[in-house]
């Protein structure tokens, strides 16, 4: 068999995975076609009936929530798409050759295990960025278009993701961790599985730990604090006896001024605080979150890359038995 030029191997990765290629651009156009949808057709008629509202008493508002429901829909599309990479990664573009033995036959002839594997990232790594920016910019334009009838704020989990380079991030590192996977368990639906549960785990955690990601800015007041318009409220409370007391679900202190007086008398309530995010600190925490999510992907490339020698053995091995 003669060799393979590098130019070659990307030519076969194309070959080889061109049905999950031609899916990818088919869900990317789809998602652009029904935002350009939404902020065109659903959009004008929510308009129409907004303006109407705004002069009588009653009015229907079901194109406004049609428009509002499925934006967020859109959203978790966009920000979720990673799922569907990691589990593509895993299961077909490493793991089902790894499994079927294509893999170690390329690697006996001409082509080097490492070159082998840097064509399998370095092609869906350039589509899937292409893609994923893609979503991220026809998104963008879609939300900004009708804010008065979207429902959500950049708080929400999706649309944090979905509006910035995050949304790219997590598609690539889903490429780098379905890759990793595969190379360890050299199975097809095991690695899937497994890509599917690491990366949705990644993806809570941030969740979870986005507000601390960037410092927040706290308030404190005599008076019962009311944060800016659009930020993201991570704590509110009271100072009592020089603590601070987290609300647990509302006021403690509630009713008319001289009620609340009386009740912020009796508890020893000498202040309230307030813990939030301004809307000026969406690309800090965004960025931040993007950052860890590319060290985690560059950090399993660096791993599937130190486990290849490992696994061209364990094949040589295997073919010489």
């Amino acid at each position: 068999m003669s060799a393979l030029p590098l130019p070659g191997l990307p030519r076969t990765v194309l070959r080889l995975h061109r049905p999950a290629l031609i899916v990818w651009g088919v869900f990317v156009a789809a998602v652009i076609g029904w935002l350009v949808w939404l902020n065109t057709v659903t959009s004008s008629a929510g308009e129409k009936e907004r303006a109407y509202c705004d002069h009588h008493e009653t009015c229907n508002l079901l194109s406004m929530l049609h428009y509002s429901q499925r934006t967020a829909w859109v959203a978790v599309l966009v920000s979720y798409s990673f799922l569907g990479v990691a589990a593509w990664a895993g299961a077909s573009l490493v793991g089902r050759e790894l499994e079927s033995g294509t893999a170690q036959l390329a690697w006996t002839q001409s082509v080097s295990p490492a070159r082998w594997l840097t064509a399998k990232l370095a092609v869906p790594a350039l589509l899937v960025t292409l893609g994923s920016t893609a979503l991220v910019l026809a998104y963008r334009r879609g939300w900004s278009a009708h804010p008065a009838m979207r429902d959500g704020d950049w708080t929400s989990a999706a649309t944090f993701v979905a509006r910035g380079p995050a949304t790219v991030a997590y598609a690539l590192c889903a490429l780098a961790v379905g890759t990793l996977t595969a190379l360890l368990l050299r199975r097809a639906l095991p690695a899937l599985g497994v890509s599917l549960a690491a990366m949705g785990v990644l993806s809570v955690v941030l969740q979870n730990y986005r507000a601390r990601l960037w410092p927040s800015v706290t308030r404190v007041s005599a008076n019962e604090l009311l944060w800016p318009r659009h930020a993201w409220q991570v704590e509110n409370g009271t100072i009592q006896n020089g603590h601070r007391v987290a609300y647990n679900g509302s006021s403690p202190c509630e009713g008319q001024p001289a009620q609340v007086k009386r009740c912020a008398a009796d508890l020893d309530i000498t202040g309230y605080y307030s813990v939030y995010h301004p809307q000026s600190h969406y690309w800090p925490l965004h960025l931040v979150e993007t950052g860890i999510v590319l060290a985690v992907a560059a950090l399993a490339t660096v791993l599937a890359f130190r486990l290849l020698p490992r696994r061209t053995r364990a094949a040589r091995t295997e073919s010489a038995a």
